[in-house]
């Protein structure tokens, strides 16, 4: 199974691989920063776990849950601190 945005927990990390679908939604997603090699990180999580915020950059950014598991990444080592 390839990891997803939406399979992050808050204050995971990971990397942007690609982005899945087409569309605006894909489109939006780009113009927001959200591009293959981005670093993003889960902020929280609303209390029924959608939407949720993650952090790319210096920006904020609340996404569906839908919209997060559209994005794969790699996830970052625990230990690479």
């Amino acid at each position: 199974m390839v990891p997803s945005l939406d399979d992050l927990r808050p204050g995971e990390t990971g990397r942007v691989v690609t982005l899945h679908g087409g569309g605006a939604v894909r489109r939006r997603l780009l113009d927001m920063g959200i591009v293959p090699g981005a670093e993003v990180e889960v902020v929280r999580n609303a209390p029924l776990r959608d939407p949720i915020e993650i952090r790319v950059g210096n920006s904020f950014i609340v996404l569906r849950r839908g919209e997060a598991a559209r994005i794969e990444i790699s996830r970052r080592p625990a230990d690479a601190d």
